[in-house]
Order: structure tokens, then sequence, then C-alpha cells
């Protein structure tokens, strides 16, 4: 159905809808009067409605007009008989003559003498004339038999043309109903429709509606207009226009319980239109919800841009903050390597006592072992804030290897392992030659500070149809679940009670990982305990985004 504060239109036609969901009596009444209007739409039962109200309004002006001219005559009359009477009487007897001649004329109420004419002269049932040497004589006619009279003659003129006009547009309404059978075509398909369904005429009457319907409008069985229909759902609700064409019209009708109906309105090609009603309830409580949702991921994703932010920022102050640490502690640590190592030699004398040369070789080796842990960190640093850029040089995978596997010979055989290597997949890489071999070597260090002796390692390369894995394996103590977990943080330690050498600051892997991510690949671990390990990297043949700048 239709509201004026939604759609602007009657059952007979779509109309310009304003899409205003506030409504009141006016908007109402306003609805009300255009549906007659509709109803009164044809050309003949126009004419038919203006030609009777307009003879009716004629009949009562000419009516009206009759009735005051016999009343003035009348006036006129009795007025000059009453002046005639009482123009030899003496003045103290006038009133009694006056009384006793108004006997004589049942239609004067009174007559008076005035000394002087009032400022609004006549009245349609009074009347002022001269009476000699009494001055004025005022005379006063009854009223009410005429003012009846006139009224009940303009009610009947008005009525008669109210019963020509509903004559027509009975006939027309009857003339507008179709036929049995199309009537019973309309039950037919009103009745498949799962939802509330009702077909109207172009002048506002029911022809058909289906059960749902009439549980939606709460109908006792008996037929309603379209305009009936309208306020039955008006009541307690406001509409809001969705949608409007020449074809469709879509209307939310909001219940004051909460219930959501969809309002759809289609033409007929006879001239009517099929309303149908759905219950939308649940549709719009789940739009609702994903509305809620959809707001609070926007929330969410404002704060984690902010956090990003924040993040990045922070990021940017480590690495300058590390930067700055990396200079101010790397020269002392320079230095004191330098002078150590000076001292080592005795350069400018003996030190005395041997002890001495245990101790600076002692200083040496940490402010070295120092050193290195900085520079770790500060790779790292480089590596996770994109600020390290590799190179994108043809790299053989089987040099890499061998790179490493000749690094790593001599202390593998000082812990007492077997080293065994595969490396003859002759796949080309497109890369950075140093980053690739000390991403190897830090997995490969790995693996033989946490290898007891007489186990041994695997160094293999496998070549796929678009790039390459490299994998390292150990027959070492291994890692559980948890441990194997903590790997993905920087500064993860393994197990200290075994490692050979002592413990780094942990950021081999995390290195590794980095470079092998920069490269375009991944590195994946798997390990266990008192079994062994096995890192395998995979990488692209060619590098990734053409040349390995910083990860956004």
């Amino acid at each position: 159905m239709r509201t004026s504060e939604a759609s602007d239109a009657g059952a007979d036609g779509f109309g310009t809808g304003n899409g205003k969901p506030d409504g009141g009596l006016r908007q109402l009444r306003s609805t009300l009067w255009r549906q007659l209007c509709a109803q009164l739409g044809s050309p003949l039962t126009l004419a038919v409605a203006l030609t009777a109200f307009a003879s009716a309004s004629i009949f009562v002006v000419y009516d009206t007009a009759s009735t005051l001219g016999g009343v003035k005559r009348e006036l006129g009359l009795v007025s000059s008989a009453l002046s005639a009477r009482i123009a030899d009487v003496a003045t103290a007897e006038v009133t009694t003559a006056l009384d006793t001649t108004l006997g004589e004329f049942p239609g004067i109420v009174s007559a008076s003498l005035i000394t002087e004419r009032p400022m609004a002269g006549d009245q349609p049932f009074s009347m002022i004339v001269p009476a000699g040497s009494h001055g004025l004589l005022s005379v006063e006619a009854e009223h009410a038999s005429a003012v009846s009279g006139i009224a009940g003659r303009a009610g009947a003129a008005f009525a008669l043309a109210g019963l020509f006009t509903a004559l027509t547009m009975r006939r027309r309404r009857d003339a507008d109903m179709p036929d049995p059978i199309q009537r019973h075509n309309y039950q037919t398909l009103a009745s498949a429709i799962p939802m509330g369904v009702a077909c109207w005429t172009s002048a506002g009457e029911m022809i058909v509606c289906n059960d749902s319907y009439k549980a939606r409008l709460r109908l006792d069985g008996g037929r309603v207009s379209y305009s009936e229909a309208l306020v039955r759902l008006i009541a307690g609700g406001y509409m809001k226009m969705v949608r409007e064409d020449e074809n469709t019209r879509l209307i939310e009708l909001h219940q004051k319980d909460g219930a959501c109906l969809l309002i759809d309105e289609r033409p007929m090609p006879d001239g009517g239109l099929m309303t149908m009603v759905s219950d939308v309830t649940e549709r719009k409580r789940t739009d609702l919800l994903l509305t809620t949702i959809r707001e609070e991921q926007r929330q969410l994703a404002r704060r984690y841009h902010e956090e990003k932010i924040k993040a990045e920022a922070a990021n940017r102050a480590k690495t300058n903050f590390l930067a700055h640490l990396s200079h101010d502690i790397r020269t002392p640590l320079n230095h004191i390597i330098g002078f150590a190592e000076l001292m080592g030699h005795q350069t400018y004398g003996a030190l005395g006592d041997p002890r001495y040369v245990d101790y600076v070789q002692s200083i040496k080796i940490s402010g070295e072992h120092l050193l290195n842990s900085f520079a770790a960190i500060l790779d790292l640093a480089e590596l996770e804030n994109g600020q390290k850029v590799l190179r994108t040089d043809p790299v053989p995978v089987d040099e890499v290897i061998d790179s490493v596997e000749r690094r790593f010979r001599g202390q593998v055989k000082r812990a007492g392992l077997k080293l065994s290597v595969s490396a003859d997949c002759g796949a080309v890489l497109r890369g950075d030659r140093l980053a690739l071999v000390r991403m190897v070597s830090n997995i490969v260090e790995n693996a033989i500070r946490f290898t007891p002796a007489g186990g041994s390692l695997t160094l293999a390369t496998f070549a796929a149809e678009d790039g390459v894995v490299i994998e390292v394996s150990d027959t070492g103590v291994g890692m559980d679940q948890d441990r194997l977990s903590s790997l993905s943080h920087p500064f993860a330690l393994g197990d200290a009670s075994f490692a050979r050498d002592g413990i780094g600051p942990g950021l081999g892997v995390s290195i590794s990982r980095a470079i092998a991510e920069l490269s375009g690949g991944h590195l994946v671990i798997d390990s266990t305990p008192s079994i062994g390990t096995t890192v395998a990297i995979s990488l692209p043949l060619e590098a990734a985004h053409g040349g390995i700048v910083a990860a956004e």
C-alpha cells in the first residue's frame, strides 16, 4: 500500500515520492482526498459530479435571493400600512396602536419608533420607514422559518447532487471490476504466492486478497478499499519510500512492535495494481548487524592503521637508536680489540706474567664476540625495516652451497661431525650472493652448535619448475613444539645445556628468515627432540618485484 508520506500517489497511478517517513492527519486527509479524486477520475463521472453540484449551488443562490426578496416586499407593505395608521395617533398612544395592529400581520415580530436611522441601515429581515411627526418606524419580520426553509431546500439540492454522483461512481466501480473468470484467476494467483497479496482496481476497490494479506491487515472476511487499507497500515507506524519508478513502488513499513514489512506494488494491465507485503524484519536485523560489523571493522582498520603507524615509528626510532648505539659502542670496542691484539703481540715489550697474555686474549675474543652480536642486531633491524637493499645478480645455487661447505669444513671436523653435501641441481637464482651465503651459514652454524659429536649434517638442493629448495638437516638434539614456535621471534635461544661454544644472541634464524622473505621465498623448520632438525628454504628463480628492496 501507499501513503501520502511515502509516495504522493493513489491506487490509480504511480507518483513521484518524497521519501519522508514522518506523517500526520494532514497528509492522511490529503491522501484520502486524492483517493476520492481517483475514484472520480473518469470524464463522465467528473462531468456528472460538476454538473450536479453546480446546479445545486445555482438553485440555492436563486432560492435564497427569492426568499429574501419576498420578505423585503412583505416588510415594505406592512411598514407602509403601519406608518399610515399611526400618522393621526397621538404620540403617547403609538405603542398601543402598533401592538394592536401587529396581530393582523403574523409574519411581523416587532414594530417600534426610533429617533434616528442606525449606521448599519436596513437588514435582510428588518425595514425602517418615515412615520411622519413620530420620526422613524422600525419593522422586523420573523426570520427563523425563512432561514430554515432556505437551509432545508439547499440540503435537499446538494443531497440530490451527491446521489447522482454516487450512482455514477457505483456504475464506474462495477464497470472496473473484472469478470468472474478473471477474478478467479487473480484469486488463484494470489493464493499461490506465499506473501500477502491484494489486487486493486484503478478506483481503489479490492478485487481479491489472500489469507496472508488478511492476517496482515486483521481483516474479518470483509473487503476494504485502498484508502481503508492505507489507514490500517499507517496506524501505529511510519512508512519510508525505498524505490519508485514507472513499474515498481517499494515501501518499508516500520511498525510499533519493531516489525518491518516490505510493500511491493506493481501495476496491472487493466489499470489497477497488485500489492505484495512481506515480512523483512529478520533481514533488516541482519542488515543492521552487518552494518554494525562493518562499522566495527572500519574502526578496527582505523585502529590497526594507527597502531601500524605507531609501530613503524617505533621501528624507525629503534633503528636510529641502534645506529647511534652501533657507532657509540663499535668505536670503543674496536679500540679495545685493537689494543688487546697489540698487547698480545707484546710489541712494546714483555707483559711480564704469562697470565696477562691469556687475559689479553680473552679480552680480544670477548670484544670480537660482542662486536659480532651488535653487527647481527643492526643487520636484522635493517632487514626488518627494509633499509637493506639486496642485489639481484645471477647466483648459481651450487656455488652458494660450496662456499658454505668450505667455510665450515674445518669447524665440522673439529666438532667430530660428518658433513654430506648434495649440491648438483644446477639452478641459477637472481639475488644477493653474500646475503644468500649468510642465510645458509646461519642455519649450518646452528646445526653444528646443537649436534653432538658423532652426528651428521646434510646440505642438499632441489630444483623445481619455478624455484629451488635448500635443505639443511642434522641429527642433533632437536626441539619440542614450544621451543620451535619461539624461533619465529628474534633473540630466541636454543638449549643452553648442550650448545657447543656457547649461545649467541639468538638472531641467526631470524636473519636467515628475513633474507629468504626479502628474496621472495620463505623458511620452514621441522624438528623432533632427540632426532634432529631440518630447515627448508624455498626461493624463486627470479628476484621478488624485479629487485629486492625493503619490504613495505
